[in-house]
């Protein structure tokens, strides 16, 4: 389905959404869940991810397929492989069985676990046969996704000793470890991370707890965008979210100052206000501990006119799409000048934006939404613009809550 876009009539906007809760929260709770019974989750996701992710977990035997959901793929690898009885094949879309889990997998097979591959080799599809992993103790690549990283440490505590995780080079995107790590310990499970060593503590029951998910930080960067494109005095509400977040994209609180987005946290909700304008030239960001960020970023910077290079995204080019290579093709067609690399982008600032560009989605949700904030300012087309489902099914209602046009082509 193709949108046409274009923004309000006044681009001074005030208004409050209500954002659904972190997808990345809710499937580490969901596979906690699945471990401990005990846990009760409020505000879980409503994104297509959490809902293969709460419907996966279920499986015992047979086909799994969780369709695009990268998460679910590594979460739900060491989950199976580490529950005995469970027989199961474990498989998605074309473009995740060209996603690479080796990694994972080999760290899994130290462990104990019995998993093969069914198609190419370091890829899924995966047969795996669930059993109980004796090891306590294992070590894997840091540098590549913390999905894998997360995906061992959120089944440490059912391993019979725990785990000591070994943690080879450069660490990416630290907070994903430390929300996993944050999430345990709500939960009474202890754990340690110091210099490249993570400990988790076995623990076999954990009572009755409620935990309510916060709103998705990532989900609340295309607010942050559309607050920068708009005027001075711009108010955008969104609940619910806390100060103290476990998520590592609550960066967005300090990045945006740059672009003149103010951030103001009251009860449980958080106030984004256009307090000035843009008066900077160029930028520059390592988003190696928020690499979701990234096209985000960039299609702010284009739409204020502003040169931008980023760093640290060597993560990209594995996620739904090669972003990089996306957002240059996308960018490129508004008129932009940019150059990327394996891990890096440079936008060349421009006050050029071409009109009624069809912006491609590459089957990622984060396309969808990241370029919608440039119907501020020019009319522009969103093909396959249902992709938003896999992390945030209301974005295109909400947007109209905001004033912006969208009609069906």
């Amino acid at each position: 389905m193709k949108l046409h876009l274009s923004g309000p009539s006044d681009n001074l906007l005030k208004s409050q959404i209500k954002i659904t809760g972190s997808k990345s929260e809710s499937n580490r709770l969901l596979l906690l869940n699945a471990l401990y019974p005990g846990i009760t989750i409020k505000n879980l996701s409503n994104s297509d991810d959490a809902a293969v992710m709460k419907k996966g977990i279920q499986a015992k035997e047979g086909n799994v397929d969780i369709h695009h959901a990268g998460t679910a793929m590594r979460f739900l690898t060491a989950f199976f492989a580490s529950q005995a009885g469970v027989n199961v094949t474990l498989t998605g879309s074309q473009r995740m069985q060209e996603r690479p889990i080796k990694i994972l997998v080999d760290a899994l097979k130290d462990l104990g676990a019995d998993i093969d591959y069914l198609k190419n080799e370091d890829y899924p599809p995966l047969r795996i046969k669930g059993k109980s992993l004796h090891k306590s103790e294992v070590s894997l690549p840091a540098d590549i996704s913390s999905q894998y990283i997360s995906a061992l440490l959120l089944i440490a505590p059912s391993l019979e000793h725990g785990l000591v995780l070994e943690l080879v080079g450069n660490i990416t995107s630290v907070p994903y470890i430390k929300m996993t790590l944050g999430l345990l310990e709500q939960i009474g499970i202890g754990s340690s991370f110091k210099g490249n060593t993570v400990r988790v503590n076995p623990k076999k029951h954990v009572g009755e707890i409620s935990i309510t998910v916060e709103s998705d930080w990532s989900s609340a960067s295309y607010f942050y965008s559309i607050t920068a494109l708009c005027e001075i005095g711009t108010e955008i509400r969104l609940s619910s979210y806390r100060k103290d977040s476990l998520q590592g994209d609550s960066i967005l609180k300090e990045l945006y100052k740059d672009f003149g987005v103010k951030t103001i946290f009251k009860a449980d909700s958080i106030t984004l206000v256009k307090i000035k304008s843009n008066q900077i030239a160029d930028l520059e960001y390592d988003l190696a501990n928020a690499p979701d960020l990234a096209q985000t970023v960039v299609v702010t910077c284009f739409g204020l006119g502003i040169g931008c290079h980023l760093t640290g995204l060597h993560t990209l080019k594995i996620k739904e799409t090669d972003r990089l290579l996306a957002l240059k093709n996308e960018l490129s067609k508004l008129g932009a000048k940019v150059l990327v690399t394996d891990r890096t982008l440079t936008l060349d600032s421009s006050n050029k934006i071409n009109s009624e560009v069809a912006i491609d989605t590459y089957n990622d949700h984060r396309m969808a939404m990241a370029f919608a904030p440039l119907a501020l300012k020019t009319a522009i087309v969103i093909n396959d613009s249902e992709v938003i489902s896999k992390s945030y099914p209301d974005f295109w209602k909400d947007l109209k809550q905001l004033g912006f046009s969208i009609t069906d082509l």
